[in-house]
């Protein structure tokens, strides 16, 4: 008689949409970033919940404490971790839990913790983690105290004390978000979520789903789950469906599902349409718990012959490499510092992202999704063998915890559209060309294989020729072949074997270098070394490594304005010079020399991608040149002038576009420009506001090195002032400022709705003066 209600029961839901009955909030999902105390030292029994924590210092995580400390060439993190401090770090959370949720299971989310972290609750050690990018959870349950009144204490230990432990800026402490979930003894996995999407075409799609759920009842229990879709407005699109099945007790089930999309609209760079899926768990039809999802309809592609393609086009992959620092802010990094950073690459033409070389923070990912980026997502900088200023590093670990890592990076990972391939090293500096070395890509490719069987692998080749991993049989056994710099190693592989799929996972910024993407159709793509300059990877006294696009203020370079006419799919025109006489010295974007009485003979180029370029002197015409063939600027040799000088872009005759430099004076005043003039009140949002100093007219003034202080009047803060010289050893936190270049920054974040001013103000200037509008919703887009 059971089994046949049973029945009866499973048709019912293949005929209906469940109308869900909830228990209360059938899944909670608290920020646990509130209100930690914190200590730099390794105080004993910091551990127990009766320690008295009460001298300790009040803050709220994401928190990086290195990047507040002071800049030694001393200090033991050396070049790699750009001289700031390391040590030890302590942090412990008071908490209540409610009454209602004893029978429930409650869990911890970190997203990353820098590093080598132990967790404990209420003096129980829930576990180690040694990897600080990787985000990791552990459950709480039998630990607890609940109801009002019964504290909780949650310990976390990060160790940095071990160094050098990296190559590149680490930071160090909880630097990511930290969540609290509570759940159901039934409940969906964590990551427990994959949804891929295996068919598609003009009319359809097919959306595939596999859950897994875990039953950590006493008794079996018969569940259903039902998966709904979404588009971006809210509006459900295909029809539900539902699935049953019998979970015993203390175990899991995996159910697969297939949705289907009617006139799907698909994932692209140009066009990041995103979806969501909604998974819900019910015992008859009380519903138990439920997740939503991201993700994106979207069809990949490595291909031999035409490189990467995205929805069955050709997609060059125009990418850069990016650390995980954010200049000022460090390694505790806010939302709104990437989105900043991804929208001044993306305007210059960047379409692709290398996670440099770790698993990133959640949300860059989401990031990426939104805003039209494909990603290469990367695990490791090191295997065993350790590497230059980084010996005290991952390679201490990675017998023990590398497949570990990877696989909790690509179950993390895998529903984000903009995720196209996976790299499983950079410069790995094992042995290639023996049978270890084969078992260890190849048991890392399997991991990511077995978690994500819809995306490549690859990883970043070191000097094939040298580790002879183009002759032993090593890059065959790469779903892609991917390689560091030699663009015409990578070139003269494919043509020796042109079953090779290929791409370029780090390169420079020379014109040979993109000449080897541009000319080479089977080459999927490239990824220059860097986006944006990062801190550590330098020699004192600098602090910062300046290899990249942008400085890591957000500012351009001469790199900047070049790489944009080479990759934007708009009209670009740039005027550069030769800082010294006679062609001499770095280039300039700037018509002031620093010394008028010695500087005559100017050495102008301009970047651009318009058929035909013109340049002006003070208005007279000085030739016009047209588009070389291999993409090189276009040069002119003139006797310079004070005043204004200009190019003109034009498209089959027609001027398409211009730009002018001028001739600055005395400076005079202090220019404020804010990225945007609202804010949110949240730890993720902060306005940048970059002071430029002027001559009386507003023409930048190239060679001013004024001292700037900054003052803001109402609801907020200036979390850090900064500015682009790579050797800036100044604390970030302080409101005052030297100019480079004529500029430096301020960033400023909310702590209340209202009205902020920042004054900024120096001897002999004129003050500057901007507002933002500081609001407690979010910001429409």
């Amino acid at each position: 008689m059971r089994k046949k209600s049973f029945l009866l029961w499973l048709l019912l839901l293949a005929t209906v949409v469940i109308r869900a009955q909830p228990i209360n909030q059938v899944r909670k999902i608290s920020s646990f970033d509130k209100a930690w105390m914190f200590f730099v030292g390794d105080p004993a029994e910091s551990d127990k919940p009766g320690f008295n924590d009460s001298q300790w210092q009040k803050l709220d995580v994401p928190h990086d404490w290195s990047i507040l400390g002071t800049y030694d060439h001393n200090n033991s993190t050396g070049r790699g971790g750009g001289y700031l401090p390391s040590g030890i770090g302590w942090y412990r959370k008071h908490f209540e839990l409610d009454a209602a949720d004893s029978k429930k299971k409650v869990f911890i989310e970190f997203d990353g913790v820098m590093a080598n972290s132990d967790v404990w609750i209420n003096g129980y050690h829930l576990g180690k983690r040694p990897y600080g990018y990787i985000s990791f959870n552990y459950e709480l349950t039998g630990h607890l105290n609940f109801g009002r009144g019964k504290t909780n204490v949650i310990a976390v230990r990060a160790d940095n004390s071990v160094q050098p432990a990296s190559r590149y800026y680490t930071g160090a402490g909880i630097y990511r978000h930290v969540r609290l979930i509570v759940t159901n003894p039934v409940h969906i996995d964590t990551w427990g979520v994959f949804v891929t999407t295996p068919q598609i075409n003009d009319q359809q799609a097919t959306v595939h789903t596999k859950t897994w759920v875990t039953n950590q009842f006493e008794a079996d229990k018969e569940i259903a789950v039902q998966t709904r879709l979404f588009d971006a407005a809210g509006k459900e699109v295909g029809k539900p469906v539902i699935s049953s099945a019998r979970i015993a007790a203390g175990k899991s089930v995996i159910v697969e599902q297939d949705n289907m999309v009617s006139k799907p609209k698909l994932w692209s760079t140009s066009s990041p349409v995103l979806y969501k899926v909604l998974t819900q768990i019910l015992i008859g039809k009380t519903l138990i718990d439920e997740q939503v999802n991201n993700f994106g309809i979207r069809e990949i592609k490595f291909d031999a012959q035409q490189g990467f393609l995205l929805n069955g086009k050709k997609l060059m992959i125009k990418g850069v490499c990016l650390h995980h620092d954010a200049g000022a802010f460090g390694a505790a990094v806010p939302l709104r510092a990437w989105e900043r950073r991804l929208q001044l690459l993306k305007e210059i033409g960047v379409n692709g992202i290398r996670t440099a070389h770790n698993p990133v923070a959640p949300e860059f990912l989401d990031l990426c999704d939104q805003m039209g980026f494909v990603v290469m997502d990367e695990n490791l900088d090191t295997w065993e063998a350790a590497k230059n200023h980084g010996e005290a590093g991952y390679g201490r670990f990675f017998k023990e915890w590398g497949l570990i890592d990877t696989r909790d990076q690509v179950l993390r990972d895998r529903n984000h559209p903009s995720v196209v391939i996976y790299s499983v090293g950079n410069e790995i500096h094992d042995n290639l060309n023996d049978s270890a070395g084969f078992k260890k890509y190849r048991d890392l490719q399997n991991v990511v294989h077995q978690n994500d069987g819809t995306r490549p692998v690859t990883m970043a080749l070191f000097r094939p020729a040298m580790s002879k991993v183009y002759v032993n049989g090593f890059a065959q056994t790469m779903d892609v072949v991917g390689q560091n710099y030699r663009e015409n190693e990578l070139v003269a592989a494919h043509e020796a074997h042109p079953d090779w799929k290929v791409i370029g996972t780090e390169n420079g910024h020379t014109l040979a270098s993109w000449l080897a993407l541009r000319d080479h159709v089977y080459m999927a793509g490239q990824f220059l070394w860097v986006g944006i300059d990062y801190l550590g990877e330098t020699d004192w006294p600098n602090v910062v490594n300046g290899q990249g696009l942008f400085d890591h203020t957000g500012g351009t370079r001469p790199l900047t304005l070049q790489r944009e006419s080479w990759w934007s799919d708009k009209p670009v025109v740039h005027i550069v010079r030769k800082q010294e006489n006679a062609g001499v010295g770095p280039v300039v974007a700037d018509w002031t020399p620093a010394d008028f009485d010695t500087y005559d003979d100017a050495r102008v180029s301009v970047y651009s991608n318009c058929d035909e370029v013109e340049l002006f002197l003070n208005g007279r015409s000085l030739g016009s040149k047209s588009k070389p063939a291999d993409d090189s600027p276009r040069d002119w040799s003139l006797t310079y002038e004070r005043g204004v000088i200009k190019a003109i872009g034009k498209n089959k005759g027609e001027q398409v576009i211009a730009e002018e430099l001028k001739t600055a004076g005395k400076p005079a005043k202090i220019a404020l420009a804010v990225d945007r003039p609202i804010i949110n009140n949240n730890w993720d949002d902060a306005a940048y506001v970059t002071a430029t100093i002027v001559d009386a007219d507003g023409v930048p003034c190239p060679q001013a090195d004024n001292i700037i202080s900054f003052s803001l009047t109402g609801p907020g803060v200036i979390t850090a002032t900064d500015n682009a010289d790579l050797g800036n050893q100044e604390t970030y936190t302080v409101p005052i400022r030297h100019t480079f270049h004529g500029k430096c920054i301020a960033i400023i974040k909310g702590n209340n709705a209202g009205k902020l001013t920042l004054k900024a103000t120096s001897p002999s200037l004129a003050d500057g003066l901007i507002s933002v509008e500081v609001v407690n919703k979010p910001i429409s887009k």
